[in-house]
């Protein structure tokens, strides 16, 4: 008699999430500085998982109305999944109203900085820059080969405890990245040879290389590689990050910019869009 296989499994899986940080009790003030930031990104949020961290309002004594706040998300693409963080009471209603509960102590890998040079870097003209340290991005990835969970921490908040980075070959994706597609080099560079279409997602923990048109989004530095760099052969994106800091395009590319080769690092908490041919 053959072997029935079984009805499910269940296994620990890296996947990137959603922060939403909640920093004030005031959720009229949240809901409407909410609605205006995904206003300006129309459709980035399409059914998105989205966690709440509720580390900086775990002191106020105040529960969020966290059944609004999740039908105010869904209606503007978002699912809340669960709360970081938060008081006990926090918690417990955020369980009440169907959320989960995702562990308090969140840990990083270790980043190694590059010495700091004695002059600062020269910045051209044609460099874009966006100051905007917050991206909600990569909030939660879990570790399959030691279990730890692991935090891209856009806030850059020190860690509790820090775990080396495994670092692994680069990987090469030699064909198209399709729309809906997300490709996640953990703990190496990723290189790209094919065009990656309007809705495709990559993600390294280490550089990306596109010998290609870039049209979808790249995240650089997932896990908070300050030194991670993005090199693009034709900059069409709809985002692009290093280590948290992000752009996106809502306005359309600079002119400057579209459609050239470039490169994407970080200057202090700046995120700067440089053409690599002057």
């Amino acid at each position: 008699m053959a072997h029935a296989e079984p009805a499910f499994k269940l296994k620990i899986a890296n996947l990137s999430l959603f922060v939403l940080y909640v920093n004030t009790t005031d959720m009229a003030q949240l809901k409407n500085q909410l609605d205006t930031r995904v206003n300006k990104t129309h459709n980035f949020f399409s059914n998105t998982p989205v966690a709440l961290d509720l580390s900086a309002i775990a002191n106020s004594n105040i529960s969020p109305d966290f059944a609004d706040l999740m039908s105010f998300m869904l209606d503007h693409g978002m699912h809340a999944t669960g709360v970081i963080g938060g008081s006990t009471e926090q918690r417990e209603a955020a369980v009440q109203s169907g959320l989960g509960l995702f562990p308090d102590t969140i840990v990083k890998p270790a980043i190694k900085t590059a010495p700091v040079p004695t002059t600062a870097p020269s910045i051209t003209p044609n460099a874009e820059k966006n100051n905007q340290p917050e991206l909600p991005e990569l909030g939660l990835t879990i570790d399959t080969n030691n279990n730890n969970v692991l935090d891209s921490d856009t806030q850059r908040q020190n860690p509790v405890s820090q775990v080396p980075p495994t670092f692994r070959p680069t990987m090469i994706i030699n064909k198209p990245v399709r729309t809906g597609q997300r490709i996640y080099a953990e703990g190496s560079n990723l290189v790209v040879l094919g065009v990656v279409n309007a809705g495709a997602e990559l993600i390294a923990d280490g550089d990306i290389h596109i010998y290609a048109p870039l049209r979808g989004r790249a995240i650089a530095g997932a896990q908070g590689n300050e030194n991670a760099r993005i090199f693009v052969h034709s900059l069409e994106a709809e985002l692009i990050s290093v280590a948290g800091c992000f752009k996106v395009f809502e306005n359309g590319i600079p002119e400057n910019l579209r459609g050239k080769p470039v490169q994407v690092h970080l200057n202090g908490s700046d995120l700067i869009i440089q053409p690599l041919l002057s």
